[in-house]
């Protein structure tokens, strides 16, 4: 298989130098299959689509397997008869869903991409995942764009092919119809089977004070059922709300991020983060021990290139934050 072949560590992190300030890396898919883990995605700004491999979700990962730099939003569905589908969104706001066959012993795309369904009209048909339920393959994809119109629909077929038929209640989960609610822009969904049953993950904002949203967008989960025609049914009726009631969903114990970092171990914390590809000298944990050192330099954050900044992102609607801050100009 692909992993076999790849260093078990990627030598060089993947290039997003000189990516806009809504460019890099787009929407990562994750799926495990025969003990390994698959995330695949997309570098809008070099290198296009891709994905790495690992046996352990934390790592170490592979070193990227190139696939196509057309489109985006890439996703694998592993067949019984083990055969991959790779699918993506093909084209622009007016595209729609194309579909190859991926060889995991090469790595590559097998076959031209075939169109398999444009969605149920709305704009950027995009965010695609395949499944197969009761013998039949269901295509599930957002549309409306990633703002406020944003929506998921859902389609089935008795091949992975298509053709596809859309579901008679689509969209089977959308705000658009639902401008004062405190969430929006909902959309961008995957499906997960667990053993407390099915569930829906998707990505929304909450405004604040108009349609600013300073913690960017969110991940949600929502419990689904099927209907008794086999159709997915979100929460009971395609909305989602702040609280919602969860039936036998174990809790789940995820470490919270430490409130105060002293920056006295060897290593920056995952909560840390640099913008773009951080350039080596720019910053040390070791030149003055409990506090991380911080090299100025020219580039400023309105340039295309990684400034010298270490940053949280905000997590809550209302925060407080505070530093001991020492420095030492030049001339």
């Amino acid at each position: 298989m692909a992993a076999n072949r790849l260093r078990a560590h990627a030598e060089e992190p993947i290039a997003v130098d000189e990516s806009p300030g809504l460019g890099g890396i787009y929407a990562p898919t994750l799926r495990y299959h025969d003990g390994t883990f698959y995330m695949v995605t997309t570098n809008v700004d070099g290198g296009g689509n891709f994905y790495v491999t690992a046996t352990d979700p934390a790592g170490p990962w592979s070193e990227p397997v190139r696939l196509d730099q057309s489109g985006i939003d890439p996703s694998l569905f592993f067949d019984d008869d083990g055969t991959v589908y790779y699918t993506r969104h093909v084209g622009m706001g007016d595209g729609y869903i194309g579909q190859q066959v991926l060889d995991l012993k090469t790595g590559n795309l097998v076959g031209e991409m075939k169109e398999i369904w444009h969605g149920t009209g709305g704009q950027w048909p995009e965010g695609p995942h395949l499944y197969k339920k009761d013998g039949h393959y269901y295509l599930m994809i957002a549309e409306g764009g990633t703002s406020y119109d944003h929506q998921v629909t859902i389609a089935r077929s008795d091949s992975p092919w298509g053709p596809f038929e859309a579901c008679p209640h689509n969209p089977i989960l959308t705000h658009a119809n639902r401008p004062d609610h405190p969430i929006q822009a909902l959309g961008h969904a995957d499906l997960v089977e667990t053993s407390a049953g099915w569930w829906l993950v998707c990505l929304g904002i909450r405004p604040q004070g108009g349609r600013t949203h300073t913690i960017g967008r969110e991940t949600y989960l929502a419990p689904v059922t099927w209907s008794d025609d086999g159709w997915p049914v979100v929460n009971g009726n395609g909305t989602l709300e702040l609280s919602m009631v969860a039936p036998n969903l174990p809790p789940q114990s995820w470490p919270k991020p430490a409130v105060r970092d002293d920056f006295d171990g060897d290593t920056l914390g995952v909560d840390w983060n640099f913008v773009r590809n951080p350039h080596d000298g720019d910053w040390s944990l070791t030149e003055r021990p409990g506090f991380v050192r911080l090299h100025g330099s020219a580039i400023s954050l309105s340039d295309r290139d990684s400034p010298s900044l270490i940053c949280r992102r905000q997590t809550a609607l209302a925060c407080r934050a505070s530093t001991q801050l020492t420095f030492r100009t030049t001339q």
